[in-house]
């Protein structure tokens, strides 16, 4: 019997999962590690805490199974996109890696504008220069650690220095690449124009695959350590987003697919290249071999509520160990206590800047109308509901490319919860389902190895034969009403408060 490895490799934790031929999950398993915050605005990982986890995880999962790891016919991976591994000539890496929602790149991307030229750097790679992105930060450490600098020869993407340790070889693939602002979105290949203007060796690039094409094989040394046979295909994989859309069935046009994760990422399917003339939005290759999706980004979606669970929420997690539940269960309970729009009180999930609509580094959370009557609750269901304000705004850019959104698939930690997906249905007004699919990222990375051995002709045919929709919400149309008039109060705060966030950039 073929099985196959979806391996992601996350923010908080690398997680795998064994599939069957049927598309089902046999096993999962999971390792956390951690994120380190040196200064104000910075975000770095150690790599090597990525590839313990990949071993751990895998072992994990292949013994949740209950299968042996010889079995094991192919592997895909996915990862948390824009992060830089820098390594020198001996594949050593330089310092910890740089991860995507780091901030300390605005000046560089200030930088970078400037040399391309706004309108160009759109041309060339269908994006703006974000702080979170992979090139601003290479710059950033040509500017600030120049004697880490100079001893650079790869740079890779954090799911590929796993591939890198895994096979030996110096791979990416195309939704990832899309990632570093080095790439020719439209052409799905390395751009030599960004790569020269920037001064980035064109040899520090991996080569770069479509997501379901076979990249290497896992090394004997490799095979050892995580429990499978030599000489395992590992194809190109996707990048978290990506990946998950095909773990979701997002492979065809008119589909649409949010996900609540750390992040949270409007995603839409596209069969030709297209983009926000504003570069609000991003457009990437899809997972997809010959396709591309537009998508905004929250930066901070369950990633704000995760902050509320650590600083405020000792009682809960206390109770929820003793019970066994999930602390987020009786968080959500708590706030759908409180009135909806929180009696006046709004949330702005900036907790780590923002992307989508506004790309600033300086942007910060705010609870704003809090008064006495305001309670714990209050503040719960605030949060749920400004995520899905702040989503809503990427679905109305969303629409201005692929205006005929009539259902959402939803997944992600945040979208377990049918209260919270309420909200989204009645802030969006669009029905939300989800699918038989629960493990994200990793599921699509399974299906791509699929694809990739040969087990399915194609991705869509994979996501046909294993994708099925199990569950919907329809918007209420009195929340509908309600939510409408709430957002006009949201979106009013950051334009009146942008000038404050940047004064207090300068006081950190």
């Amino acid at each position: 019997m073929g099985l196959f490895l979806g391996i992601d490799i996350g923010t908080s934790g690398t997680k795998a999962i064994v599939v069957d031929e049927s598309g089902v999950v046999r096993g999962t398993g999971s390792v956390e590690y951690p994120l380190y915050t040196p200064k104000p605005n910075w975000a770095e990982q150690d790599p090597e805490d990525w590839w313990k986890g990949t071993v751990g995880a895998t072992r994990k999962a292949i013994e949740a199974a209950g299968v042996d790891g010889n079995d094991i016919a192919g592997i895909g991976f996915s990862g948390q996109m824009h992060g830089a591994v820098l390594l020198d000539s001996a594949d050593k890496v330089l310092r910890p890696a740089i991860l995507w929602c780091d901030q300390r790149t605005a000046a560089e991307c200030d930088e970078i504008t400037e040399r391309i030229g706004a309108r160009r750097l759109l041309e060339l790679t269908y994006n703006k220069a974000l702080a979170g992105f992979t090139a601003p930060k290479i710059v950033w450490v040509r500017n600030h650690e120049p004697d880490i600098y100079k001893n650079i020869r790869k740079v890779l993407l954090p799911k590929d220095y796993i591939r890198l340790r895994m096979t030996g070889e110096y791979a990416t693939e195309v939704s990832d690449a899309s990632g570093t602002l080095l790439f020719d979105v439209k052409n799905r290949t390395w751009s030599q124009e960004m790569l020269n203007d920037l001064e980035i060796p064109r040899d520090w690039m991996p080569d770069c695959y479509e997501s379901p094409v076979v990249s290497g094989k896992v090394t004997a040394s490799a095979a050892a350590e995580l429990g499978v046979r030599p000489g395992v295909p590992v194809v190109g994989g996707g990048g978290d987003n990506a990946a998950g859309a095909v773990g979701n069935g997002i492979v065809r046009s008119g589909l649409t697919w949010v996900t609540v994760g750390t992040s949270g990422v409007v995603f839409a399917h596209m069969d030709k290249v297209d983009l926000d003339e504003e570069g609000r939005l991003h457009t990437f290759c899809h997972a997809v071999p010959g396709k591309w999706h537009v998508m905004g980004v929250t930066l901070s979606a369950g990633g704000s509520l995760q902050w509320f669970r650590n600083v405020l929420c000792q009682p809960e997690r206390s109770v929820a160990e003793l019970i066994g539940k999930d602390v987020y269960e009786l968080i959500t309970a708590e706030a759908a206590t409180a009135p909806m729009l929180s009696e006046g009180l709004c949330f702005l999930p900036y907790l780590t800047g923002e992307r989508t609509p506004y790309p600033d580094a300086n942007a910060r959370g705010v609870f704003f109308g809090l008064s006495l009557r305001h309670t714990k609750a209050h503040m719960a269901r605030a949060i749920l509901e400004g995520v899905a304000f702040s989503l809503s705004d990427c679905l109305d850019l969303v629409k201005l490319l692929i205006p005929n959104v009539n259902e959402i698939r939803a997944s992600g930690g945040g979208a377990r919860s049918e209260f919270w997906r309420q909200i989204l249905a009645d802030v969006f007004d669009v029905k939300m389902t989800t699918t038989n699919a629960t493990e994200g990222p990793a599921y699509g990375a399974a299906l791509l190895a699929a694809v990739g051995v040969g087990h399915y002709d194609s991705v869509e045919s994979a996501c046909d034969q294993c994708v099925r929709t199990v569950s919907q919400l329809d918007p209420i149309k009195a929340n509908v009403k309600r939510y409408a008039e709430g957002k006009v109060l949201y979106r009013s705060l950051y334009p009146a408060l942008k000038p404050s966030f940047d004064m207090a950039a300068g006081l950190v």
